[in-house]
């Protein structure tokens, strides 16, 4: 490639470390120092998780921020907001987008807290959403702190869990011990069109690749932990299952967010993927295709990227038009990288520590190491 190129600029966060708006300008700007003719987009992108608020805010004219207080993953107050989209024809109430990461997320903790962190201040901002009679809701369900089965946040809109003596149970996986019986008729009412979750996983309720399995562990559970939380989504399971057949702990997705992504099927939520809700309010598919070079990135690229995140999604958008796909990341552990070129933020600063102690440093030097790759 010779001459003077379009690039776009599309990462998702660098969880914990540094906002998708923030690698996304630091890219651009190391590119920039290497190749000052081209046309560099910074287009922050998220796929459910952290900074999906963000990503619509950016993207939609007359988004406004709505205030919430809610209670933290493991106590305390939070304060919080949820986004609201403009009224239209087709959603007269306006469209509600609420993060869980903001309200119930893992990097509100100070502690890990693998058996009592819930997602109660979730359901308390959708809650909101509902008093501010949206006409739809979009979940954006990445980053919990918990995996509560979405308990706490079903709770908050009506459900009750409780014990063989009828008392309500604790909140947390810890509680899901000595759940005995599932009441759902309470729920608040769907909004008139309807709630979609955002989710950037396929990984169902149960098993081996289930919540507890794969995310647990990076929530501060040990092994024997993890075994205690599986039987807590298994005793979950089956009560919702008499109450609602319909509703499959095997459904893509149902595993999300410590199986927050389940308790909100139970609600009569639908799964929508969350990169592509996010690209497609972007604008990102028309960007891309006018483009010569994209760049994508997140904190760590492994075999969970390739199911449903961000840079995965980017990536199909660019061989779809035939661009040139690039990738920066925090570390790279994945063994099938598809893009064209790839750099690790960890390898340029010689370390991991290093490279999480200044994230925007390297992404800027990673955009520039990208850019001098170009020929």
């Amino acid at each position: 490639m010779t001459g003077s190129f379009t690039v776009v600029v599309a990462p998702d966060s660098f969880k914990g470390s540094a906002t998708a708006a923030a690698i996304a300008t630091a890219i651009a700007d190391g590119w920039m120092s290497v190749r000052p003719g081209d046309v560099v987009l910074p287009t922050p992108m998220a796929d459910g998780g952290e900074g999906t608020l963000d990503a619509f805010e950016l993207a939609v004219p007359g988004a406004t921020r709505i205030p919430v207080m809610v209670q933290g993953p493991a106590g305390g107050t939070v304060s919080a907001s949820w986004l609201l989209l403009p009224q239209s024809d087709e959603f007269p109430g306006g469209v509600g987008i609420v993060e869980l990461a903001t309200t119930s997320g893992i990097t509100l903790l100070d502690e890990l807290a693998p058996l009592d962190a819930h997602t109660l201040g979730f359901g308390q901002a959708i809650a909101d959403a509902l008093d501010h009679r949206v006409s739809r809701l979009l979940l954006a369900i990445g980053g919990s702190a918990s995996t509560d089965g979405g308990v706490g946040a079903l709770a908050a809109l009506g459900a009750r869990f409780s014990d063989a003596q009828g008392r309500p149970i604790r909140l947390g996986n810890r509680g899901l011990g000595s759940l005995a019986r599932v009441d759902l008729g309470g729920l608040r009412a769907l909004p008139d069109a309807g709630v979609a979750i955002l989710s950037d996983v396929t990984n169902p309720l149960l098993g081996p690749a289930g919540a507890a399995a794969v995310f647990a562990p990076q929530k501060g559970a040990n092994e024997a932990q993890v075994l205690g939380l599986e039987s807590g989504l298994v005793r979950l399971e089956r009560l919702v299952r008499a109450e609602r057949p319909g509703v499959r702990a095997t459904t893509a997705g149902a595993g999300a967010a410590g199986g927050t992504g389940y308790g909100m099927l139970a609600w009569g939520a639908t799964m929508t993927p969350g990169a592509g809700a996010v690209g497609d309010a972007l604008g990102l598919p028309s960007l891309i295709a006018a483009a010569d070079v994209v760049v994508t990135g997140e904190g760590r690229f492994d075999a969970q990227s390739a199911a449903g995140k961000a840079p995965s999604y980017v990536a199909g958008l660019a061989r779809s038009a035939g661009v040139r796909a690039m990738l920066v990341a925090g570390a790279i552990e994945a063994c099938d990288v598809p893009f064209d070129e790839a750099v690790s933020l960890v390898e340029l600063a010689g370390g991991a520590a290093d490279a999480i102690a200044d994230p925007v440093r390297w992404a800027r030097a990673a955009g520039a190491r990208l850019a001098s790759r170009i020929r």
